[in-house]
């Protein structure tokens, strides 16, 4: 029976290319799939071998990564308040000299009439698309919220309640 890759005994000619190989600088992976070995044992062998994978371009990596998560988020939220906007406008088109125009299906097709007023089954509609824009905007927002604010805010809270507790404490007189 045939071993598979990884129950292979380690031999020097592993040690050897492990060694020679991180030395030209190639990671962890590209170095198991040249040797044919898996990725733990090339992590087990740089470890024996006094050898560490240098993680600065995975770093740098990750952050831009982090850096266009956050600005693509940053678009959706203003793509989210410019259509909760456009709605909001729809709303109030009956305030306006045009009125709202009303668009329905009748026995004679489509219609659209304009109203001087905004139906209630479209002020609804209207309203929960643009809560719903605006719900996704907060929910966008607060994830690049800043962290530590809730930490503060939460430690000044627990600060607070302590010296409130102290204040009303019973003072303590030391007699009897």
């Amino acid at each position: 029976m045939a071993l598979r890759r990884d129950q292979r005994r380690i031999t020097d000619e592993d040690r050897a290319a492990v060694r020679a190989l991180h030395a030209e600088g190639l990671g962890r992976n590209e170095i198991a799939r040249r040797i044919g070995r898996g990725s733990r044992t090339v992590s087990v062998l740089a470890a024996e071998l006094g050898l560490s994978f240098d993680r600065t371009h995975t770093a740098i990596a990750t952050e831009a990564r982090v850096i266009d998560a956050k600005a693509r988020r940053a678009a959706l939220v203003q793509r989210a308040y410019t259509r909760a906007e456009k709605i909001y406008d729809r709303l109030e088109a009956d305030a306006g000299p045009a009125g709202y125009d009303f668009t329905a299906t009748s026995v004679n097709g489509i219609e659209t009439k304009n109203l001087n007023h905004v139906p209630a089954q479209d002020e609804r509609a209207l309203a929960l698309a643009a809560g719903a824009h605006l719900a996704q905007a907060a929910k966008l927002e607060a994830l690049d919220g800043d962290p530590g604010l809730d930490a503060a805010k939460s430690m000044l809270g627990g600060l607070a309640e302590g010296l409130r507790r102290i204040a009303e404490a019973p003072e303590d007189t030391g007699e009897g």
